[in-house]
């Protein structure tokens, strides 16, 4: 798999943070998890619900020491969602996504969430037009 980064941007690969000073192609040659800062949520950007479940998920991808503490509070965060949504749709999806962090596959997860962003903006702030999201 080949990453193409430009100066400044960061890349979160199995837990260690690598930031770039120039434009550079990386070519992993391996599998490993990895983030690019780009897709990285901020603690204080976490103001919602959807975004609270990727916050922590994230933390799962970024710090793999950190999964097994993880999880719990990861999936209980999912249930506390589903519980406040009554959008079909979203709760179908979290649940696809509550299985997806219970298998470790927490990239996937956080592109299914940053995929319901929109939904959740809407529904939970009405009339507030299509913003753009500053997070992933």
């Amino acid at each position: 798999m080949n990453i193409s980064l430009r100066a400044g941007d960061k890349l979160y690969l199995n837990g260690a943070v690598i930031q770039v000073d120039r434009k550079v192609s990386i070519e992993l040659l391996n599998k490993v998890k990895f983030l690019l800062g780009t897709h990285v949520l901020q603690a204080a950007e976490a103001n919602t619900p959807l975004r609270q479940v990727y916050f922590v998920v994230q933390t799962m991808l970024m710090d793999p020491s950190s999964t097994a503490a993880s999880l719990g509070p990861a999936r209980k965060m999912i249930l506390d969602a589903i519980s406040v949504f009554g959008d079909p749709s979203i709760l179908s999806e979290l649940k696809h996504i509550d299985r997806m962090v219970s298998c470790g596959n927490c990239y996937e997860a956080m592109k299914s969430l940053r995929a319901l962003f929109e939904q959740e903006r809407e529904i939970m702030f009405p009339g507030s037009g299509s913003a753009t999201s500053n997070a992933a």
